[in-house]
């Protein structure tokens, strides 16, 4: 298993990261800790979880995959073992603290909580889950300034984090679903301000969605700010499963109705055309698709998750597959005819 650094952090997490928020909703506390075990067995020492999480988020599931990762480091006894990342939900979960907002108050309110779940006394890497501000994420295209905003600054909500740094529950920081003024306002925060550094940004990036490229590509690369890439499968569309109006029993888009960002028509088409790439190079679609986001300079850490074993497995075996110039050179030729139908 390949390692790269957290950003500045002196930290060094595995290419391949464990996505928790099946658990706790379509995965057992048995089958959770089946999963953990194969992934810190395979050398993955990288997990990431959230206070929101399981998926599709609801008042009584709410924390439950963090309790199971908790239970888990407490069972196995390895917490120094591996590197744990959580995140603090942005605006709009009401059923959170009365109305979840990037406060300081919020944040130390947060830790603390995610702390008591995963039964340990640090959390290697918290992050912001979405800005707490009118702007572009999930999917959101065409920024239009809104003149009566209500908003946390980015300097209250970093402030309390340097707070969390300093007292030891949090050893580095990082943003998640943020833009590139978003980033590059927090670096700037932080060199004048003597605040801590955010060490990565975790938004989605796949053969589907490779809007990251446009502006936050290089101010990961030149500012030391790694890209951890989640929907690298855009939520199992690029295995190709959902093809030809298939819906497989107890899979996502199956489901739950709200997971709509990457099973549009054109998103199918995309889909269908790196299907067949990977057929014709003897290639299994999913793993293809994740070897991309593998090879991808600016990527610190690539968050896989699955359902079931053999999923998972699958998903393991693309950390030994480099694609061949033949099919990077085919996948680009796919994406210049249909650029990020799923932005």
């Amino acid at each position: 298993m390949q390692t790269r650094p957290l950003g500045d952090t002196g930290i060094d997490v595995s290419r391949l990261c464990l996505g928790t928020m099946t658990f706790g909703e379509q995965n057992s506390e048995a089958e959770a800790h089946e999963q953990l075990d194969r992934a810190v067995a395979f050398g993955i020492n990288f997990i990431d979880t959230a206070e929101m999480y399981p998926v599709p988020p609801q008042a009584d599931t709410q924390g439950r995959t963090e309790r199971y990762i908790g239970s888990w480091l407490k069972a196995r006894g390895s917490r120094d073992d591996v590197i744990i990342a959580s995140k603090i939900a942005g605006p709009g979960m009401d059923y959170l603290r009365g109305g979840s907002r990037l406060t300081r108050e919020q944040i130390h309110q947060a830790v603390e909580t995610s702390l008591e779940r995963l039964q340990t006394d640090y959390i290697d890497l918290y992050q912001l889950h979405w800005p707490d501000r009118y702007t572009n994420f999930f999917g959101r295209l065409g920024y239009e300034p809104k003149e009566e905003e209500v908003a946390t600054p980015l300097e209250e909500s970093l402030s309390a984090l340097k707070e969390l740094v300093e007292s030891g529950k949090v050893r580095a920081i990082g943003l998640s679903n943020e833009t590139p003024w978003g980033l590059m306002q927090s670096l700037r925060l932080a060199e004048r301000l003597g605040l801590p550094r955010v060490a990565s940004i975790q938004n989605p990036y796949n053969l589907l969605n490779r809007t990251f490229e446009v502006g936050l590509a290089e101010i990961a690369h030149r500012e030391n700010v790694g890209l951890l890439a989640y929907s690298p499968l855009a939520f199992g569309v690029l295995s190709g499963k959902y093809l030809d109006g298939n819906w497989p029993p107890k899979a996502r888009l199956t489901l739950y109705e709200r997971f709509q960002r990457y099973n549009s028509e054109s998103a199918m088409e995309a889909t269908r055309a790196y299907v067949a790439i990977a057929q014709e190079h003897g290639l299994d679609p999913a793993q293809m698709a994740l070897a991309f986001v593998n090879s991808r300079p600016f990527l610190t850490s690539n968050i896989i998750g699955a359902t079931t074993m053999e999923q998972l497995e699958s998903n393991l075996a693309s950390e030994s597959l480099k694609l061949e110039p033949a099919v990077l050179e085919a996948i680009e030729a796919v994406h210049r005819r249909q650029p990020n139908p799923c932005p």
